[in-house]
């Protein structure tokens, strides 16, 4: 891997040198963020412990990749300045453990998985022991029902309507069926 520095700024304010770069990697993969820091220290002539990283960015069909990092004075400095999470993506610390939010389960380490076997085993239900006879006999006499049970009353066959009417005319009674209504048609005013 070949590293060219393309700019160079020095800021004095925060004690450091702003370098942007591109690492041209012919037959490689894309360099890693360690690798990097490894080669701009070489070229820069500083400590790996002070060089840090901010972002590095590959080009697509291309074998080089370029980015941005930052050479401190001192590694306490780069500690101070630079942000935690790039810190850590640099490895100069340490992450954090994460901390279980409240309502939260906390994360505790899997126990061991049991082997099929012993799973069947244990879904399988236990038996339950027979009763004595005698036992039966009184679960029997306690299980009377508390309530008492309604008596619905009785039902009243409905009769077909064909021996209805027949009872009917045989009385001498007419049906009578509705006369319909005779609609006369609308008169049409002349102007």
């Amino acid at each position: 891997m070949e590293v060219q520095i393309l700019a160079k700024k020095e800021n004095p304010l925060l004690q450091r040198t702003e370098v942007s770069f591109k690492a041209i990697h012919k037959a490689e993969p894309t360099p890693t963020r360690d690798a990097i820091r490894q080669e701009l220290a070489k070229h820069l002539k500083a400590a790996k412990d002070v060089v840090v990283v901010d972002g590095a960015r590959s080009t697509f069909g291309r074998s080089e990749t370029s980015g941005y990092a930052k050479v401190y004075k001192s590694k306490e400095q780069a500690l101070s300045v630079e942000r935690y999470h790039i810190l850590v993506r640099n490895k100069l610390a340490e992450p954090k453990p994460k901390e279980a939010k409240p309502g939260e389960a906390a994360l505790a380490p899997k126990a061991e998985t049991p082997s099929p076997a012993a799973k069947k085993e244990e879904a399988k239900p236990e038996p339950r022991p027979e009763p004595k006879a005698e036992a039966k006999a009184e679960a029997k006499h306690e299980a009377k029902p508390h309530r008492k049970e309604e008596k619905k009353p009785a039902e009243k066959k409905a009769e077909p309507k064909a021996e209805h009417k027949a009872e009917h005319k045989a009385e001498g009674k007419k049906e009578e069926k509705p006369e319909a209504k005779k609609v006369e048609p609308r008169k049409k005013e002349g102007k």
